[in-house]
């Protein structure tokens, strides 16, 4: 029948858009299936909830789920990887979707988020993701991760205080921050330096998949100044 969707292609709504061609792509094999599912979470659930904005809805596949999928681009292999205030799990729940390799941790303060994360992850039947309620700061020398994931959570500067801590030596921050992605860097070296960051650089990514390709912030961590290193023991 003409009306029956393909094979290995989920139904949308009249609000969600068809994926664009590239997402085969970029989501391979069982992920295809999963990023239709998660879109339709996201156009659903996750905006009854107030997780994602009704104006959002057409914009799902081409600002949201490409968008971070090919962070993953910049993401090592095998890693433990945190995505801090993963919210409606953009791009943490991408990541681990796009990325059977690592395991990620949806790190997520507020509970009406954490139980959408929740649901999320056993719909899609992702056996690489935990969903973890609480904040950065909290978790700080609980557990270490190579990897910390962040899209619109706070200025580099402050994020660097949450993530820093989370990191082992060598570890790196990857931060989504677009066209303010250059300036927030200028803005937050004291906090590099005050945080034992040893480098940190732009990093595009998607060239040729979204348009304009994602600007990341990536800053690998050093050894943490003294009396930082004391705060995480205490």
């Amino acid at each position: 029948m003409g009306d029956q969707p393909q094979k290995g292609h989920r139904p949308v709504s009249d609000e969600l858009p068809e994926p664009p061609e590239i997402a085969r792509d970029v989501f391979v094999g069982e992920a295809w299936d999963r990023a239709g599912a998660f879109a339709e979470l996201l156009a659903g659930p996750g905006v009854v909830r107030g997780l994602l904005g009704p104006r959002e809805v057409p914009r799902i596949w081409d600002r949201h789920l490409l968008n971070c999928a090919v962070v993953a681009e910049a993401v090592p292999e095998e890693v433990r990887l945190v995505d801090i205030g993963s919210g409606a799990g953009l791009p943490g729940l991408v990541l681990a979707i796009v990325r059977q390799d690592i395991t990620v941790t949806l790190l997520e303060p507020l509970l009406r988020r954490t139980v959408f994360l929740e649901e999320c992850v056993e719909a899609l039947k992702l056996d690489n993701v935990e969903v973890l309620r609480g904040r950065a700061e909290e978790l700080a020398g609980q557990r270490e991760f190579d990897v910390a994931s962040a899209r619109a959570v706070a200025p580099l500067d402050r994020l660097l205080t949450w993530a820093m801590p989370l990191l082992r030596e060598g570890g790196e921050l990857i931060a989504m921050k677009g066209e303010r992605a250059a300036g927030e860097l200028a803005e937050a070296q004291s906090q590099l330096q005050a945080s034992g960051a040893g480098t940190a650089e732009l990093v595009t990514v998607g060239h040729g998949k979204v348009e304009p390709p994602a600007t990341l912030v990536r800053v690998v961590a050093g050894r943490a100044p003294e009396q930082a290193r004391r705060r995480r023991r205490r």
